[in-house]
């Protein structure tokens, strides 16, 4: 007969599936982060390669100058800040489903006192900072 022990809102039973799905669970978790830092990397560095390729751009002879050539700019810090809030969002979405796994069902994660700080979050802070620098770097450049 397993362990079976009461959560907030489910039974819990303390078997090899339970703890089996609970990894699936935690794994799924982490390779959603993933896929935000993949999509966050992409972002952040295309609208920086947009700001400086049209930058370069205005210095180089025979080529006419852009009809708007602030446009590139802007189109730059949107792609950049979407890059940051979707990273942000993934970040916090990602700590509180990690949070709810460990709280509502310690007894089937067998593996310690709670959440760790994991890679894919290291990476996922790293690249905030830098998107927020190739941000702050773009923005304040002068015109």
């Amino acid at each position: 007969m397993s362990a079976v022990e009461q959560s907030a809102h489910f039974e819990v039973r303390v078997t090899a599936d339970s703890h089996l799905a609970w990894l699936r669970t935690r794994l799924s978790i982490e390779r959603t982060l993933m896929a935000w830092v993949r999509t966050a990397t992409a972002l952040i560095a295309f609208g920086f390669s947009i700001v400086q390729f049209f930058e370069r751009l205005k210095s180089m002879e025979g080529v006419a100058p852009a009809p708007y050539p602030h446009l590139a700019r802007y189109f730059g810090l949107g792609l950049i800040a979407a890059g940051i809030l979707g990273l942000l969002v993934s970040v916090w979405q990602y700590r509180v489903l990690n949070g709810y796994l460990w709280r509502e069902f310690r007894s089937i994660a067998s593996a310690g006192d709670g959440p760790r700080v994991t890679p894919t979050l290291v990476v996922s802070l790293v690249l905030l900072l830098i998107g927020i620098y190739a941000f702050v770097t773009v923005f304040t450049r002068a015109v």
